[in-house]
């Protein structure tokens, strides 16, 4: 639903003109440095065909049918859609989607006893997500996260909170402590706590699941959340299904580990490459903690080819906490002079909307402005670019936001203005305000479209 404002034609970064200028610099390596289908058809019908093509291979998955072919169909499909995505597919949980369908691929393995070694692979990635998200923590040297107070500004400061991140943060310091601290101890102890015996593994597993789902509980993270309750689910045997699992469905999980035994010659193919991608796996995670030097020149030899694929990355969020929230306001103008504001669906905007959950929904542009405002207009290239389908009046551009202020015609100029922002007071609940808003400040200066550029506006 978001494709065509997005990435279509008359979206904000056309798909069609990033592969059009890629060729025209790259040439025939431009294949090569953005592996998409989309070469076949560089249109919004080619856009459609590959979310279809996801949307088929995904139904498969569920109904259990041709599942290496359909993890196969969507990992294209997916890395299709994120090579010409541009900013606004190029998130952690896009990259840890990709690693966990090709990962997939060796737990499906016919051969049962294939299967129970292909399982490790999934396994392993939800150990480097873990373990990786907890040590950027540490390493970063942001002292919120030693001193207990990262959380008490994640409740307000994350990209998307939600109207339960409020209740959160009304708890106190020392709630906000216990909650930091856990999720350091899950992330780094539980990471290893899998690789231990069964029952550490499924107290591992139990906790994972209570920390994906209190994030969940308290902001909005797209389909994060419910990858990573996925890959938990491989931290599971048998047995623990069957307790889990209604009788119809029971019998479906258990069955799929069986099949006809593979020849010696399958069994080693499929040893070498799981030994293979688990390799690259793991240098991926591991290439930030090499000191500089030989040993590193060499990881990034091995994985400078990769890269294209986008299959085998490196995770770890929110390092380093964001401790004031600024918004950024886009305000159009029919004549330089007065001046109205176009409201987003998710983030925040009017102090007195309360912010709703998006999951599994994940609203891109919204996200993206989160991070535009850490950094100044002039970087934010994408930003300009939507400036001009603005003035340009785009519907689908248009369609993105919650309303469209100028339904008549599009504005004359438009700017963008930033405000910091915090959880209502008090004082502001009780005549209805969620949030706080300051002054605000100019963020990118007023900008007119002549000749399809954009170039200051002058009041009328």
């Amino acid at each position: 639903m978001q494709l065509d404002g997005l990435i279509g034609s008359r979206g904000v970064v056309p798909a069609a003109e990033l592969l059009a200028v890629a060729r025209e610099r790259l040439g025939g390596d431009a294949i090569l440095r953005l592996p998409t289908l989309l070469w076949l058809a560089p249109s919004d019908a080619g856009l459609r065909a590959l979310a279809g093509l996801g949307i088929a291979a995904s139904l498969l998955l569920v109904a259990g049918r041709l599942r290496r072919a359909a993890l196969l169909a969507a990992w294209t499909s997916y890395l299709s859609l994120c090579a010409v995505g541009d900013v606004f597919l190029s998130y952690q949980w896009d990259a840890l989607l990709l690693e966990a369908l090709a990962l997939g691929l060796f737990a499906t393995a016919r051969d049962a006893r294939l299967a129970r070694r292909g399982i490790w692979l999934p396994r392993l990635l939800l150990a480097k997500l873990m373990l990786l998200s907890g040590l950027v923590k540490l390493l970063s040297g942001d002292p919120a996260w030693r001193d207990g107070t990262a959380l008490g500004f994640h409740w307000w400061t994350q990209p998307l909170p939600s109207w339960t991140s409020a209740l959160a943060a009304r708890l106190g310091p020392g709630a906000d402590a216990f909650a930091t601290f856990a999720t350091l101890a899950i992330e780094l102890g539980g990471s290893v706590a899998l690789l231990g015996p069964r029952p550490v593994r499924l107290a591992a597993c139990g906790a994972f699941v209570l920390l994906q789902l209190s994030i969940a509980a308290t902001g909005s993270y797209g389909f994060f959340n419910l990858l990573t309750l996925a890959l938990c689910l491989t931290l599971l045997d048998d047995d623990a299904l069957r307790a889990l699992a209604p009788t119809p469905v029971r019998t479906r999980l258990v069955s799929a580990h069986g099949g006809a035994a593979a020849s010696a010659a399958r069994r080693s193919l499929f040893l070498g490459a799981a030994g293979v991608a688990l390799a690259c796996s793991l240098l991926a995670g591991t290439r930030g903690l090499i000191p500089a030097g030989a040993l590193r020149d060499a990881a990034d030899a091995v994985l400078r080819p990769l890269a294209p694929l986008r299959t085998w990355n490196a995770y770890g969020l929110f390092a380093v906490m964001t401790k004031q929230r600024d918004e950024i306001t886009l305000e159009g103008s029919p004549d330089g002079v007065a001046w109205r504001p176009y409201v987003f669906r998710w983030k925040p905007g009017p102090v007195e909307r309360a912010p709703a959950f998006s999951t599994p929904h994940l609203p891109r542009l919204d996200w993206q402005m989160w991070f535009a405002a850490l950094g100044a207009c002039p970087e934010q290239r994408w930003l300009h670019a939507l400036f001009v389908r603005l003035l340009e009046g785009a519907p689908d551009v248009e369609a993105l936001f919650a309303g469209n202020p100028f339904p008549g015609a599009p504005p004359r100029a438009l700017r963008a203005t930033i405000a910091p922002y915090r959880f209502a007071d008090a004082a502001a609940r009780a005549r209805g305000d969620f949030w706080l808003r300051g002054e605000s400040r100019p963020y990118c200066a007023p900008v007119a479209l002549v000749g399809g550029r954009l170039v200051l506006a002058e009041p009328d």
